[in-house]
């Protein structure tokens, strides 16, 4: 029997807010010095009280009404005790018997609970000098935790798994997910099993994977490890593991906890958390069009293929462009609209995306703007100018910025319509290319799209390629 595998995964978000999660501290991943944001209540001082931050507490439900899950009307804080260097107060005030939120489900994997609690402090290591140290900036910030079912069954699945939750966390506004920042970690609990029962292998946790391809390769890689394991006649031992990022292997931590060992026990400091069905339809009136319902809008409404709408649906910037500029093209061309849309689609996807690649320009910084963009789609639809000058203008609006109608202008590039010019120019082409002409004469059809070619150089592609065709055609 072919071995298979069970992955379920525990994800880590910290929470945009401005204060921490028990305390006024500024709540700002972005400070470069140490314990600057810090206070009694976040550095676990004798004597201090928490009190919870509302706004940590509605991200976390927004989330559950956009996966689909059940709000619990009572909710509380638990005590999880273990003792860290980065864990000031000796325990963690988290979620564990009642969470806010519980079950839903995102592209076919069901979701346990998502709770909040408080994240750690960072702790450095200077290996070289064998010294530890501790900024507490990021202790008491407001992080949710959601865990997923074990329905997972390939390392693909997961990271696209992780990849949309981080979408949705973006569109609500809940956390900026940035997993290079460590504002989104996940952790992967994973067994390996060759008969039907998905929950018989013994299950290994891989900690803190700070990126999508992180959380894609150790899982691929854990699998390969206890199925050599096992296969060889070892058992698989329930722990704890870390991710080597520049080997890509995975390596042994310590023993893996069990909720008992944490000790759990209700926060006393901090009262039960009661909820109104109406309060929880108003938080229903808040939740905007999230990642899939816009996806399949996207390629309904626009007729973009599945990769363009993707390449939209990561660039919250992007797409807002995308729509302004849609909406632009839909109010002068609404007759015509699908084809001039699929028309800018194409230069959108190839040409301004390709500059921007190249140019390394994200979407916040174009100096291009939606209705140049689809001005410069109207000029083309008009025949203004051809599809070479369009790539010309836009690589100089892109450069540089301004209306497409100016650079045209600027440049001298506006298309050539004065059928005598053409004839003098054709005739000028076809005296310096006998060659051609002989070619064309006896039957090489395709003689005549050199010819062609001379003729754009020549009007510096601001010619009809189809009226020049037929103007060379006629001559010769």
């Amino acid at each position: 029997m072919e071995w298979q595998i069970t992955v379920g995964l525990e994800v880590h978000a910290e929470l945009r807010t401005n204060t921490k999660m028990f305390c006024g501290c500024k709540n700002d991943p972005d400070e470069k010095h140490p314990n600057i944001n810090i206070c009694p209540v976040c550095m676990g001082h004798p004597g201090t009280l928490p009190v919870a931050n509302e706004a940590a507490i509605k991200h976390v439900q927004r989330v559950g009404l956009a996966l689909g899950s059940e709000l619990q009307k009572t909710s509380h804080f638990d005590r999880k005790n273990y003792f860290y260097p980065d864990i000031p107060k000796g325990y963690q005030i988290s979620q564990y018997k009642d969470p806010l939120v519980l079950g839903g489900a995102l592209k076919g994997v069901k979701i346990t609970r998502v709770h909040l609690e408080e994240d750690t402090a960072r702790s450095q290591h200077n290996t070289k000098n064998k010294v530890s140290y501790v900024d507490f900036n990021r202790a008491g910030v407001p992080l949710m935790e959601l865990v997923t079912e074990p329905d997972i069954t390939s390392a693909k699945q997961a990271r696209e798994f992780a990849e949309e939750l981080q979408l949705v966390f973006q569109y609500l506004g809940a956390s900026e997910a940035n997993m290079e920042k460590g504002e989104m970690r996940c952790e992967a609990n994973i067994s390996v099993y060759q008969d039907s029962d998905r929950l018989s292998g013994t299950k290994v946790e891989v900690k803190n994977l700070n990126s999508f391809r992180s959380v894609e390769k150790a899982i691929e890689f854990e699998f390969e490890r206890q199925v050599k394991l096992l296969e060889e006649g070892g058992k698989v031992k329930q722990e704890t593991r870390g991710w080597d990022e520049n080997k890509e292997v995975t390596f042994s931590q310590r023993s893996k906890e069990s909720a008992h060992d944490y000790r759990y026990f209700p926060e006393p400091d901090l009262p039960p958390m009661e909820f109104s069905e109406e309060y929880f339809d108003e938080l229903r009136t808040t939740i905007p069009e999230l990642p899939e319902a816009k996806r399949n809008r996207f390629i309904d409404e626009y007729k973009l293929d599945a990769v363009a709408a993707e390449i939209l649906m990561n660039d919250k910037d992007l797409s807002a462009f995308w729509e302004k500029m849609a909406s632009e093209v839909r109010e002068w061309d609404s007759d015509k609209y699908p084809e001039s849309i699929k028309l800018a689609s194409n230069y959108f996807t190839s040409d301004l995306l390709g500059l921007m690649k190249e140019k390394e320009i994200p979407a916040s910084e174009l100096l291009i703007d939606p209705e140049n963009f689809a001005e410069l789609i109207k000029m083309i639809v008009k025949k203004e100018i051809t599809s070479r000058v369009a790539k010309d203008v836009l690589r100089h609006m892109v450069e540089e910025g301004g209306d497409p109608s100016n650079w045209v202008e600027k440049l001298g590039l506006a298309q050539v319509s004065d059928t005598g010019a053409l004839e003098a120019i054709a005739k000028k082409i076809i005296g310096a290319n006998p060659k051609a002409i002989e070619d064309y004469k006896k039957g090489k059809a395709n003689a005549v799209q050199f010819l062609v070619g001379q003729m754009m150089k020549e009007t510096r592609g601001a010619a009809n390629p189809d009226t020049i065709k037929e103007i060379l055609t006629k001559l010769i």
